[in-house]
C-alpha cells in the first residue's frame, strides 16, 4: 500500500515544544532546531518544507526566499516581523504570520517591575550585598507612585503598561505617531518632545521601522527632566547606545532598564559586550521580554494556528504581508488558492478556465494589495488538481494550491 509522506515544517530557535505538538496532531512532519541557522543553512533546508518558523534571530532574505518553491508560509513566534523580507515574500505568495497579542503582558510586567527596581537602586543594592557590602540608605531611593510615566508607542504593549502603572499611583502620559483611544485617565502627547521632558520614566514600546532608528539620542535625552529613568523593551535600533551612555555618565539621566540591543548574540554560547555594562543603575537583560512560559506556549499555539488555517483552509487573517482572507469552508467541495500579480484581467481568465472545465464555483473570494491578489476558491470538481494547474500556467500567477 502506498503511503502518503506528511508535509514537512521546520521550526527553529527553540520554539515552545507546544507548537511541534499541535501541528504533529494536524498531521504534519515537524523538525526542530535549538538555534539560529545562516543564510547559507536556510538556502539548504527551505525547499524540504512548507512552513518555517523563527523567532527574532533568524533572518529570511530574499536569497533564501528564492529557494521557498514549497514554502506556502513562514511564522515569527514574535511580534517583531522586520527579521524577514517580507516584500520580497509577498512577491513570491508567502504568507507572513507573527504573534501580536501573546506575549504583551510578561512585557508589560517586565516594564514595570524595572521602573521600580530603577526607582529603588535595587540591582546595584542587590549586587553589592552579593559582594557582602551592607549599603542601607535612603539617598536616591524613590517611590513610583505619584510619577509620571511617559509611553511611547500605545500599542499592546504600551496600553497593557499604561492600565498596570495607573493602577499603582503613577500619572501615565503617551505619545504614538497614530491616533489612538486612551485608557483609564492616561492622556495624548501630541509631540515625542512634550512627553520627554514631563516624564520621570520614559519607556519604549515601538516597532523597528525606519521612523524609529535612532528616535532617541543626544538630543532627545537633553530634553528628558534631570534624574529620570530610561527603559526600552522594543528594538535595539531605537536608541543611540553611546548617548546613553554619555546621558548616564553625565548624571543626567538617573538610570535605564535595556531588553534589547542593536547587536545580540545569535545564541546563549556567545558573550555579551555592551558600553552599558559597569555603569551604576543600569539593568541589562538579554532580550527576556516576553521569555515567560506562558507567553511563549501562547505564542506558540498562535502562529501554529495561523499555520494550520492557512495550510489547511487557505486562511490568511492575519497575515503581516498579504490580503486578509478568511472564507468559511463549503462542504464537498474543493477549495483553489491563487496567489497573482494584482493586474486588470487574471479573475477573468481564471474563471474562463473553470468554466470551459464545467465546475461550479460555490464560493469565491477575492483580496488584494497594491501588488498582489489573493484569490479563495470553492469549486464543485472531481479534476481540482487538474484546474490547479491550469490556473499555476497564467503567466501573472505566482502560487497556486488546492486544499480539499
Amino acid at each position: 500500500m502506498k503511503t502518503t509522506t506528511p508535509p514537512r515544517i521546520l521550526l527553529v530557535e527553540n520554539i515552545h515544544p507546544i507548537a511541534k505538538e499541535y501541528l504533529e496532531n494536524e498531521g504534519y512532519a515537524v523538525d526542530l532546531l535549538t538555534y539560529a541557522p545562516t543564510e547559507e543553512e536556510l538556502i539548504q533546508l527551505a525547499p524540504k518544507y512548507c512552513a518555517i518558523g523563527i523567532r527574532s534571530k533568524t533572518e529570511i532574505t530574499e536569497k533564501v526566499l528564492q529557494t521557498c518553491a514549497q514554502t506556502a508560509t513562514i511564522g515569527c513566534f514574535c511580534i517583531g516581523t522586520n527579521q524577514v523580507d517580507l516584500k520580497s515574500a509577498r512577491g513570491k505568495g508567502v504568507a507572513v504570520f507573527n504573534a501580536p497579542h501573546s506575549n504583551t503582558r510578561s512585557v508589560a510586567e517586565l516594564v514595570i517591575a524595572e521602573m521600580i527596581a530603577l526607582s529603588r537602586q535595587l540591582g546595584d543594592r542587590n549586587s553589592k550585598a552579593h559582594l557582602g557590602e551592607w549599603f542601607k540608605s535612603a539617598e536616591g531611593s524613590k517611590e513610583v507612585r505619584g510619577k509620571t510615566l511617559g509611553i511611547v508607542g500605545y500599542g499592546h504593549i504600551g496600553s497593557q503598561v499604561s492600565v498596570l502603572a495607573e493602577s499603582m499611583g503613577l500619572k501615565v502620559v503617551f505619545y504614538d505617531a497614530v491616533k489612538k483611544l486612551p485608557l483609564g485617565n492616561a492622556v495624548v502627547m501630541n509631540k515625542l518632545e512634550d512627553l520627554l521632558r514631563v516624564s520621570d520614566f520614559v519607556t519604549l514600546h515601538v516597532p523597528e521601522i525606519v521612523e524609529t532608528m535612532n528616535m532617541i539620542g543626544e538630543r532627545e535625552f537633553a530634553m528628558m527632566k534631570k534624574g529620570s529613568y530610561l527603559i526600552n523593551a522594543s528594538r535595539g535600533t531605537v536608541v543611540v547606545i553611546e548617548d546613553l551612555v554619555k546621558a548616564l555618565k553625565d548624571k543626567h539621566i538617573a538610570g535605564c532598564a535595556v531588553d534589547v540591543f542593536p547587536v545580540e548574540p545569535a545564541s546563549n554560547k556567545e558573550k555579551f559586550l555592551s558600553p552599558l555594562q559597569n555603569l551604576p543603575n543600569v539593568i541589562l537583560t538579554p532580550h527576556i521580554g516576553g521569555s515567560t512560559e506562558e507567553a511563549q506556549r501562547n505564542i506558540g499555539m498562535e502562529v501554529a494556528e495561523s499555520f494550520r488555517r492557512y495550510l489547511k483552509i487557505g486562511s490568511s487573517s492575519g497575515a503581516v504581508n498579504f490580503p486578509n482572507v478568511d472564507l468559511p469552508i463549503k462542504k464537498g467541495t474543493s477549495r483553489i488558492l491563487n496567489v497573482h500579480k494584482n493586474e486588470p484581467g487574471v479573475l477573468g481568465e481564471i474563471n474562463t478556465i473553470i468554466s470551459k472545465a464545467g465546475a461550479n464555483i460555490e464560493g469565491q473570494f477575492l483580496s488584494t494589495d497594491d501588488e498582489i491578489g489573493y484569490l479563495v476558491m470553492d469549486v464543485h470538481s472531481t479534476h481540482a488538481a487538474n484546474l490547479c494547474q491550469e490556473i499555476e500556467k497564467l503567466n501573472r500567477s505566482i502560487r497556486t494550491r488546492v486544499v480539499y
